[in-house]
């Protein structure tokens, strides 16, 4: 998977060319320093497909150089390490200043698609800690690499992981658990956050250096317009609503929608309490933390709103004017609705558009909210229906309680069906490359997780493997696709990790 182009060459980790692009910004951007070492470390889990990005080797995976450099016990050749400073809203309110607290980059590399960065998340203290002690734990360590890998094999836009290393090290959460590494790479973590730091310190001098760095770096196409900062908080905007449209589309809920959290490249960054919608509910909260709600599923696309409009005000001096800035922000509801409308047409199995779809999406999402229907079997199963045959419904039926309601659905569904005269065999194919039949549920992943607390790192990579194709069939997975346990139902995520 993602092997690397003709033009990546394949490195040893001591050769990884290593440069330091973001280190190369002004000094008040970020403090260098080395991570804090990790006693005994040993290796979790390492991802091929995103070795592959960056042409490193896989080979070096079982390799002591490789386990200490990624746990932060060693420096890589050319690195220059450091903690970049940002603010941000979070939960809606301005909390001021905060930073890498528990992460360091160590630099970035060429990879497939441009270069990527290498940044070590739960390496130890830095000067934005706060009151944290720089640690992320085992736990938190491996849903953040298994999701990263997922989302990516789904197809959304996101950060990739490269690795988790652990350590027989406690730290204290909510108890004590064991310390660990996550190894993060993408082109830039560079977060909205990151310019609402400079603007509400009225600091526009750095505001500027940064804006024109993204620019110059990741939307060079934008020097040709008249006003290349509005451009930019265009180009964020769409980027951020089409990825919020794809999140809602397979399901997923990020659980911390803080503008810090936010990517100015519109990846899905910072995976802490998130989940995959399993019974339908719009105002379903993943994060035990959000008692408000906040980041519930059915607000996710109006907060994506409300933070491009906090990266608006943050950009307005540079922007220039007020009625610029609004007009680059509404492009934020038209992208959102053009992709979610996409992505339901084509989990639907529908190739063309006609007036009333609309109606039969809101219909299909009511009918699974009255029901809480399984989200992802849900759709999985439904490619299996055959235009002409009701009585082969079994399968969808018993995701319902209200089995007369989805007969009265699908009959609807039907004669749109026969409108484009759908084929069963093709559309199911085509449905079913767009609708998983694995996603990373949370009771997955935490059998995966008390595992590897004793040492057992099998199921993580397991999991590793079966997500990185989420749409095949994989008969000898099968039980990961089924309904989750009656004991799952008690799992809960909170932002600590």
């Amino acid at each position: 998977m993602n092997a690397p182009d003709v033009g990546i060459a394949r490195h040893r980790l001591a050769t990884l060319p290593l440069e330091n692009s973001f280190g190369s910004l002004l000094p008040a951007f970020h403090t260098r320093l080395l991570p804090t070492q990790l006693p005994a470390p040993y290796l979790v889990a390492a991802s091929d497909a995103a070795a592959d990005l960056i042409g490193l080797d896989p080979g070096e995976f079982a390799t002591e150089q490789f386990i200490e450099a990624f746990a932060g016990n060693r420096t890589l050749a050319q690195s220059q390490p450091l903690a970049a400073v940002y603010s941000g809203h979070q939960f809606g309110v301005w909390a001021g200043q905060l930073g890498d607290g528990r992460a360091i980059l160590l630099g970035d590399v060429p990879a497939v698609q441009g270069r990527m960065e290498l940044q070590l998340k739960g390496s130890g203290k830095t000067p934005y800690s706060r009151m944290g002690d720089g640690r992320a734990v085992l736990r938190s360590s491996i849903r953040e690499f298994l999701c990263s890998e997922a989302m990516a094999a789904l197809g959304i836009p996101t950060s990739r992981a490269l690795c988790v290393t652990g350590s027989d090290m406690l730290v204290m959460r909510e108890t004590p658990e064991t310390a660990a590494v996550a190894t993060r790479m993408a082109p830039s973590f560079v977060r909205f956050g990151s310019f609402e730091h400079w603007f509400y310190n009225d600091c526009q001098v750095e505001l500027k250096v940064l804006a024109d760095y993204i620019i110059d770096r990741f939307y060079p196409e934008l020097r040709a317009e008249s006003n290349p900062y509005r451009a930019l908080l265009t180009q964020v905007t769409r980027r951020t609503a089409e990825l919020i449209a794809q999140w809602q589309a397979v399901g997923f809920m990020h659980g911390v929608m803080n503008t810090d959290n936010m990517s100015i490249l519109g990846l899905t960054i910072d995976y802490g309490p998130f989940g995959f919608m399993e019974a339908f509910d719009f105002r379903h909260i993943c994060n035990h933390s959000d008692t408000q709600g906040r980041y519930a599923y059915h607000m996710q696309p109006s907060i994506g709103q409300w933070n491009c409009f906090a990266l608006g005000q943050a950009l307005l001096p540079l922007i220039g004017e007020v009625e610029d800035a609004q007009a680059a922000l509404e492009i934020y509801k038209p992208a959102y609705e053009a992709k979610f409308d996409q992505l339901l047409h084509a989990k639907l199995g529908l190739h063309s558009t006609q007036p009333e779809d609309g109606k039969l999406h809101e219909a299909v999402f009511d009918l699974m909210q009255q029901n809480h229907v399984d989200f992802t079997l849900f759709f999985r199963r439904l490619g299996g229906l055959q235009v002409d045959r009701p009585e082969g419904d079994e399968p969808l039926h018993d995701l319902f309680i209200d089995r007369p309601a989805f007969d009265a659905w699908a009959a609807q569904y039907r004669s749109r069906l026969k409108q484009e005269n759908s084929i069963d065999a093709q559309r199911q194919e085509t449905m079913n490359s767009v609708n998983p039949k694995y996603v990373l549920r949370n009771y997955l992943a935490q059998i995966a997780i008390e595992k590897a607390q004793n040492k057992d790192f099998s199921e993580v990579d397991k999991l590793l493997r079966l997500l990185e194709r989420p749409f095949d069939e994989q008969p000898e997975n099968e039980r990961y696709a089924q309904l989750p346990p009656d004991w799952a139902s008690g799992l809960e995520v909170s932002c600590s990790s």
